[in-house]
């Protein structure tokens, strides 16, 4: 039995966001056709119908838009079932000494039901019975969920997708919102290596079991990058470069229909993560950039990597795009005059203006790149 976190705080809009989660309980279940998944007003059931439940519970504790689970015995809405059921469920897991109580909820308020009132503070068991229209269930364990918003319910974002440890964090907590995210990846060859892409693409699957697909979008920018390192002041090189990435994403997301930007920047971690550098940045578009990681210290990002799996993976000596030309001195504190004759001396309009091949596949399954084709963005 699975119950909704904030969903139930929806109104009118109610339905859409079960749909949702129903749906994307079906994606991150796919693989397991012996389930049957029924979503309602205030709970989904799942019935196992002989599938391992270890696994099921460990898929579910990261589906966004859960508060908690339980694994439940469906019985007969009969009192004498009911009795039943809970004395031979209470031989399996009652010991002596152990405290209890036994809490009732009906959804079927037709059902005439017996209590029995038991005051206790912080029982060792709580045996939860549930009345709903179809059947009674039984559980004792409530599991915690991931909360937060269903995947797809905010719309669809774009991840700004390097090789690090903040950006794939950035896009968890963007799904944990709600958020739908496609993840832009720029890539240098021959300064970045296939290593380097894979890792990215293995970092976007890492995030598929929060979400289900994500959309993996590799854009080709050495020639953009070997025009600033040949033409642009070296102090500046770096928030020039990020200028023509956001430039970039923001034309890959009105190609794809996205509504935001979402990057891993953290305030003041590097020199092109300064107020002046992102306002700098935030310069070429009005998209909204979303930047969930901007007031975390490090500590606190490498804690949540830990946590979703992606941290280990991160930490892998590959080379970004942001690393290959970084100047040994960037600038902090920039005079904004300067960056944007820097800006301008690096051909920018006709740079951004050209052809790009984006490449993009659709993982529906981590590690699996199970659809991928070429598409023309013209930037």
């Amino acid at each position: 039995m699975v119950r909704y976190g904030e969903l139930s705080t929806k109104g009118k809009n109610r339905g859409y966001f079960i749909n949702r989660l129903a749906k994307n309980i079906r994606e991150v279940l796919a693989d397991m056709p012996e389930l049957k998944i029924t979503a309602v007003r205030d709970r989904a059931h799942i019935e196992l119908n002989g599938a391992d439940y270890a696994e099921v519970s460990n898929r579910l504790t990261k589906v966004f838009g859960i508060q908690n689970f339980s694994p439940s015995i469906k019985v007969e809405k009969s009192m004498p079932i009911i009795k039943e059921e809970v004395v031979a469920l209470f031989k399996e897991i009652y010991s002596e000494g152990q405290t209890f109580k036994i809490a009732t909820r009906r959804a079927d308020h037709n059902f005439e039901f017996s209590y029995a009132k038991v005051q206790m503070k912080k029982p060792d068991i709580t045996l939860r019975v549930e009345i709903r229209q179809d059947a009674t269930y039984l559980s004792f364990e409530d599991i915690k969920g991931a909360g937060g918003m269903p995947v797809g319910t905010a719309g669809r974002g774009h991840l700004m997708l390097s090789g690090g440890i903040d950006s794939p964090v950035a896009g968890y907590l963007a799904l944990k919102r709600g958020v739908e995210i496609e993840a832009v990846h720029f890539a240098s060859p021959p300064y970045t290596s296939p290593g380097a892409l894979k890792k990215a693409k293995d970092l976007a699957a890492k995030l598929t079991v929060f979400g289900g697909s994500i959309t993996f979008i590799e854009v080709p920018f050495t020639e953009i990058q070997e025009e600033i390192k040949a033409k642009a002041p070296q102090a500046y090189l770096m928030t020039i470069t990020r200028r023509f990435m956001m430039r970039v994403v923001d034309r890959v997301r009105e190609e794809r229909g996205g509504k935001v930007i979402i990057n891993g920047e953290s305030l003041g971690q590097v020199a092109s993560q300064t107020l002046g550098s992102m306002s700098a940045i935030n310069e070429v578009t009005n998209t909204p950039v979303i930047r969930p990681v901007v007031t975390m210290d490090k500590n606190e990002i490498i804690e949540i990597a830990e946590k979703i799996d992606t941290f280990n993976l991160s930490i892998l000596p590959f080379e970004d795009c942001c690393t290959v030309f970084a100047p040994p001195s960037p600038k902090t504190n920039m005079k904004r005059e300067w960056m944007l004759r820097g800006w301008l001396t690096v051909r920018s309009k006709e740079l951004c203006s050209q052809q790009l091949l984006v490449k993009t596949g659709t993982k529906l399954k981590k590690k699996n790149l199970l659809i991928s084709y070429n598409k023309k963005c013209y930037l």
